[in-house]
């Protein structure tokens, strides 16, 4: 799993040390930009709702959708009907910041690129990524406004519907490519992308993607929602060979399964398979991290399979568990980035995630305190 650097080899390492950690030993020295992530910028509207609601919109209580047109009246309503709260959101931006949080300093670890509108909404992004410290640099355009995101809450469960609108109008020729924009790119050691941008920008997705395999950097991908797995199969197979880190929950990994015809609802053997997949850069063994709510984290590495089990929380503490995928994969990315065990980004990840369910909303207190 190490670099192939030779004086990697000089140190003395543990055992465990040496089967765990993705990249070298040392504590790294972060900068600014280490840390990359392209996604759907997006303003989530969250609120306590009531099943009769989730009825009159047809929602699963516990889903990721994107809206069609008999949503369209959803977000209105919400806001008029329930009490919202609203946060800066979308799945690989709250992942960035989050990774920032745990990090603390230097600030800018993390880069963020993303597609909003000219609008209200997008000022509030724009000052919260800055609030949060990171380094977000928006394609701006006036044609779509910036994208909302529903997260419809009951009981412990959270049912999603996103409104992309601006998010859908990334263009990797006039963002990504600019040179000012691609030398952050190219300044990053660790990139993360959630399957939820293969709906927007696959072009954009592989150019960063071919640039990380190239490079023997780690290139990072969510499966997002069971919906990337089983509509936009063929896009998430063509960036496949290039991932590094596969994240998913269980039932993403279900439906991964199923459209792969793994032949098997066994999670520790969809990790396995799913590690086992073709990949272009074979310095970097495929590692694959499925989480399972609050049952265990199971993990494929090489040839086996370690599983985690994440802090107790007593239920009577969850206040919403909209931010845990996203905080998990933030906590674990932020261990990445620092070049620390794999076992340890796993402690991060569960940290993280166990901060993000007490709280509304993708939001975290002024300062973590994980040792």
């Amino acid at each position: 799993m190490a670099s192939e650097e030779p004086k990697a080899k000089k140190q003395k390492l543990s055992e465990e040390e040496k089967k765990e950690s993705p990249t070298k030993k040392t504590p790294a020295k972060l900068s600014p930009n280490s840390l990359f992530g392209m996604g759907n910028p997006l303003l989530d509207i969250s609120a306590v709702v009531d099943k009769d609601f989730l009825d009159k919109y047809t929602l699963k209580p516990n889903d990721q959708i994107l809206a069609e047109d008999k949503h369209k009246a959803l977000f209105e309503e919400i806001v008029k009907k329930f009490k919202v709260e609203y946060h800066a959101g979308g799945a690989t931006q709250n992942s960035i910041k989050l990774a920032q949080w745990m990090i603390q300093e230097p600030h800018n670890v993390g880069t963020f690129f993303g597609c909003i509108g000219k609008d209200k909404f997008g000022e509030i992004l724009k000052q919260k990524a800055e609030e949060a410290h990171i380094d977000a640099h928006y394609y701006e355009q006036d044609e779509e406004p910036t994208g909302t995101c529903a997260a419809c809450i009951t009981g412990d469960n959270r049912s999603l519907v996103a409104n992309l609108a601006a998010a859908n109008c990334y263009k990797k020729d006039k963002h990504l490519d600019l040179e000012e924009n691609w030398k952050l790119v190219e300044k990053a050691k660790v990139y993360y992308i959630a399957g939820f941008f293969l709906t927007v920008s696959l072009e954009s997705i592989l150019k960063v993607a071919k640039h990380a395999s190239e490079n023997n950097k780690l290139f990072c991908l969510n499966l997002s929602a069971p919906f990337i797995c089983q509509f936009f199969k063929d896009n998430l197979m063509q960036v496949m060979p290039y991932v590094d880190i596969l994240f998913g929950n269980e039932t993403e990994a279900a439906a991964f399964a199923k459209e792969q015809d793994f032949d098997t609802t066994d999670i520790k053997e969809i990790a396995k398979k799913a590690q086992a997949l073709p990949k272009v850069n074979t310095k970097r063994p495929r590692i694959v991290v499925l989480t399972q709510g609050k049952d265990e984290t199971t993990m494929a590495l090489h040839d086996k399979v370690e599983t985690f089990p994440v802090l107790k929380t007593d239920p009577k503490d969850i206040v919403d568990t909209n931010g845990a995928g996203d905080a998990f994969v933030g906590g674990f990315l932020s261990g990445l980035v620092q070049e620390k065990p794999l076992n340890q980004c796993v402690k991060a990840a569960h940290y993280a995630a166990n901060v993000i369910i007490r709280r509304a909303g993708c939001t975290f207190p002024e300062k973590p305190d994980f040792k």
